[in-house]
């Protein structure tokens, strides 16, 4: 660590720049770096992120020489300012603000106004002409700093305030007179002496270290930390704090506030976008508690709104904002979100990060960024995140639905979801981990506190706050529907219900949210498939032309086929064929292979389900159209194809012709301690040859009817499950190379065919070598790598899993995203093995690893031919895998 613990800007000049984000946090060095632009930036400093990491390293101290730059830097903003804090006649007040490296919108905690105390409130009161104005800020100032430094929860001040409204019977905070905000400050401090037994702290350089330990200690509330679990943002990083001088959006008429958007953040539309409000802080934008005006002309018309826009209203101030609008996109070659305050008609910037914006806006904006000329193609591939895509894949709702409309609020972030109503951030997370509910979360509006319940809801419905509060800010960045500022609603958290144009929908009704239009309605309402066209085939076609590793599904059915074609698979990586076999009309055959004493009986039950297999597979190869399909034989244990109930059992005794006994004697007999590690894979081939026999007949049987049908050429991949021993797979490929020798003598023609393995066992990974003298190609079966490696399962290892994560033993869910260190070693052990065997060796992965996109980048690097996921994944592969050609894993753009 160095010993400069501060960082100057402002005046025209900083000391920091936009690349030194990991030190100075974002918020510091876009300020620095606005401030060498030449733009209006209030002067101020930054605490860099390694004094976070000095802070909890050394028991909650600050580093020997902290305090004494602090006080040259701040001694350096009076001049600039020319104020001096804590001063009688003109104090400076200064906002202290966290600032990570990552964007963490409300996370952590914020206090403004600091260095009133009751001598400089009157200073500021003469010096501003408006003791109102004055005494505002110093009760908005108590209110933050009790709240975050003192821990004087912020309802007891939210209380005083309505009394002394309902006193004076009005409805705005701005209706208050100054002699109505004196009384409301002596009881704002009466308060704080009853809770924390000492009066609220008068000296301003107390206040100022009580501030920069609690925005340090913020880093690690339980609101930041669930952030960080759900975003995948290391703790390690710490976070930066800023230092600014205020300047105030609330001295008056010509004086105002606001939020905005170089492009608008929803649909992605080159509008300057945004919120404002006249004779207001900032927090009252993003807070809901007054209703936002719109920036531009443009905005006030399509939010159908009364109030004049900015453009209308501060004109001159307008024109200079959408200047700097211009510039900063120009400069940083991306959306930006940035805050502002107008001070008597002085124009300051106070932010500027990379907006946040939906998958949607995401892809136009990349697009029409590239075709611009701003950023290059290969940019526009590195802004998406892939995994936000599947933000477009699934359903909206159908427009030709009947539905019954509750109420409308603002379209805050789009997207279709429906769900069962719930009131609270907790009940959320319990009605969706212990019920298994979908559900809306319903809010007057949600504060960082409700972050837990806001990731599991399906959408958000808020009854205050604007397209810029936090319920709207969340939402977009999770993919969430929500819909926002829904005033009409009227919400009884005691009774759990809310009432609306006459109806009372209560906990537990289902609603849908559009929030592509802000409207709420009654019940479910249908969905349909989105369409994948314009911006998105765009990107995607650009990502093909720079892609190296082939995208295949995982499917079985001819819906999934048809849908991963349709989202651009190059065929099937993993059929699972025991998918196939629990449909009603083939269960029963299955049942009766099991429970037959012999081999002529097992065949006897094979032959019924022969048909069923060969129309499988000739639905698959019609639908792929001559792309590769790999088909796994059999591969789970056969106990899980048995009855359990009275009434099943019963059924297969009669169909069988066997006693009720004899099925349950067989039940018990193939009942199995650790199944996922017994009788089950090839090891069933080999102890029933007749298995997979049929299910090979059935594969040649069909690639040769569809290259006959279609003229086609069909290349079918035999993939044998569970290989440990190159012995083992040897058997099976003779066994089907019998198969399809008898299949091709008896049709008159034969198709180019591949046996293969699925590397799933160490000891496969290990033994590749050897295994590769048989195997034409390796698919690596990552859930069970994943198992057998780690020796524990996924389907029981969720809640021990979390302690492990929460305890840093392991950073991801391995079942989740690829072990690189573990698993990934055996995957490419094995490669290089197989390959040294034969050099044409195919591989590929298949597990559901196959559409996490840092999985996929890991599949690049390691050589691999193909990845094969999910349908509604292959676009996040396909993504993926090009931004891996391009060295990146993710962009910034939805993130």
């Amino acid at each position: 660590m160095s010993s400069k613990w501060v960082y100057s800007f402002g005046g025209g000049r900083a000391e920091g720049r936009s690349d030194m984000k990991n030190l100075l946090g974002g918020k510091g060095a876009n300020l620095a770096e606005m401030a060498n632009l030449g733009i209006p930036v209030p002067p101020g400093f930054t605490i860099p992120t390694e004094a976070c990491t000095f802070y909890y390293q050394n028991g909650n101290t600050y580093p020997e020489g902290l305090q004494d730059q602090v006080m040259v830097a701040l001694a350096t903003v009076e001049q600039i300012m020319g104020a001096k804090f804590g001063d009688q006649t003109n104090p400076l007040l200064v906002s202290v603000r966290s600032g990570a490296r990552a964007s963490m919108p409300g996370m952590m905690d914020t206090i403004l106004n600091l260095g009133l105390n009751d001598v400089s409130v009157e200073g500021l009161a003469k010096r501003s002409g408006d003791a109102r104005f004055a005494y505002d800020s110093y009760r908005r100032f108590i209110q933050m700093y009790s709240d975050v430094v003192l821990g004087v929860d912020h309802h007891h001040f939210e209380e005083i305030l309505e009394e002394a409204k309902d006193d004076r019977n009005v409805k705005l905070d701005t209706e208050l007179s100054a002699d109505d905000w004196k009384k409301v400050v002596a009881k704002y401090k009466d308060k704080v002496k009853a809770a924390m037994g000492r009066p609220f702290p008068q000296d301003v350089r107390e206040q100022l270290w009580g501030a920069v330990g609690a925005v340090f200690g913020s880093w690690m509330n339980q609101r930041a930390i669930t952030y960080r679990r759900l975003h995948d943002i290391p703790e390690s990083w710490g976070t930066a704090v800023n230092v600014q001088a205020m300047v105030f959006g609330n001295m008056g008429e010509d004086c105002c506030t606001g939020v905005c958007f170089t492009r608008d953040p929803s649909t992605g539309d080159n509008d300057f976008y945004g919120e404002f409000l006249i004779n207001a802080q900032g927090e009252d934008v993003v807070a809901g508690i007054r209703t936002p005006q719109q920036l531009t002309i443009h905005g006030r018309e399509l939010q159908r709104s009364d109030l004049p826009s900015m453009e209308e209203a501060m004109p001159v101030v307008f024109k200079e904002l959408n200047a700097i609008r211009h510039k900063l996109e120009a400069h940083y070659k991306d959306m930006q979100d940035m805050e502002f305050t107008v001070q008597q008609g002085r124009l300051w910037m106070l932010q500027t990060r990379t907006g946040k914006r939906t998958t949607k806006a995401a892809l136009k904006i990349a697009v029409d960024m590239a075709r611009e000329g701003l950023i290059t193609r290969k940019d526009a591939i590195g802004r998406i995140d892939p995994a936000a895509l599947d933000q477009l894949l699934h359903p909206t709702l159908d427009p030709k639905a009947s539905r019954t409309m509750l109420a409308r609020g603002l379209p805050a972030s789009p997207g279709a979801a429906s769900g069962k109503v719930v009131f609270s951030a907790e009940d959320a997370e319990k009605w969706v981990k212990e019920r298994k509910e979908k559900v809306i979360l319903v809010r007057i509006e949600t504060s960082p506190e409700d972050i837990g319940g806001m990731h599991v809801s399906e959408g958000i419905l808020t009854t205050r706050g604007g397209m810029t509060s936090h319920a709207a800010v969340v939402a977009r960045g999770m993919g969430t529907p929500c819909v926002a500022g829904a005033g009409e609603i009227r919400v009884d958290y005691a009774a759990k219900t809310f009432k609306v144009a006459g109806k009372v929908i209560a906990e537990g009704d289902v609603i849908t949210l559009d929030g592509g239009t802000g409207e709420v309605f009654l019940g479910a309402v249908p969905t349909i498939q989105p369409e994948l066209t314009g911006d998105f085939a765009t990107l995607m076609e650009w990502v093909d032309t720079i892609r190296t590793m082939k995208v295949r599904t995982n499917a079985e059915t001819p819906l999934d086929a048809a849908t991963a074609r349709k989202f651009g698979a190059e065929g099937i990586g993993l059929c699972r064929t025991e998918h196939m076999f629990f449909a009603p009309e083939r269960i029963l055959a299955v049942r009766e292979m099991i429970l037959a004493s012999d081999e002529k009986g097992r065949r006897a039950a094979l032959a019924k389900l022969l048909p069923f297999q060969r129309q499988d597979f000739i639905d698959l190869f019609t639908i792929m159209q001559g792309l590769p399909v790999t088909i796994r034989l059999l591969d789970p244990p056969l106990h899980e194809f048995l009855p359990h109930t009275d009434a099943d059992i019963a059924e297969i005794a009669k169909a069988a012709n066997v006693d009720v006994a004899a099925v349950k004697a067989r039940n018990a007999s193939l009942h199995e301690s650790n199944p996922m590690l017994g009788h089950r894979g090839c090891r069933l081939g080999i102890t029933y040859p007749e298995i997979y026999e049929m299910q090979a007949r059935a594969i040649f049987e069909a690639a040769v009817s569809v290259s006959q049908e279609t003229g086609r050429t069909v290349t079918p991949e035999v993939m044998i499950p569970l290989v440990g021993a190159k012995k083992e797979l040897d058997l099976m490929k003779d066994a089907v190379d019998k198969i399809a020798a008898e299949v091709f003598a008896a049709m008159g023609q034969s198709v180019k065919y591949h046996v293969g393995t699925m590397i799933e066992l160490p000891r496969a990974a290990l033994l590749a070598g050897d295994i590769a003298q048989t195997a034409e190609f390796f698919s690596f079966g990552t859930n069970d790598l994943t198992q057998t490696t780690f020796g524990m399962s996924r389907d029981d290892s969720g809640p021990f899993l979390e302690v492990y994560r929460a305890k840093g033993i392991y950073e991801h869910d391995p079942f989740a995203q690829l072990d690189q260190e573990g698993v990934g070693e055996l995957i490419k052990i094995a490669a290089e093995r197989g390959r040294a065997t034969r050099p044409g060796l195919k591989l590929g992965i298949c597990g559901e690893h196959g559409g996490d996109p840092s999985s996929v980048g890991f599949c690049q690097k390691v050589g691999l031919d193909y990845v094969s996921c999910s349908p509604y994944r292959v676009p996040i592969a396909r993504l993926a895998a090009a931004q891996a050609v391009l060295g990146k894993e993710g962009g910034s753009g939805t993130k």
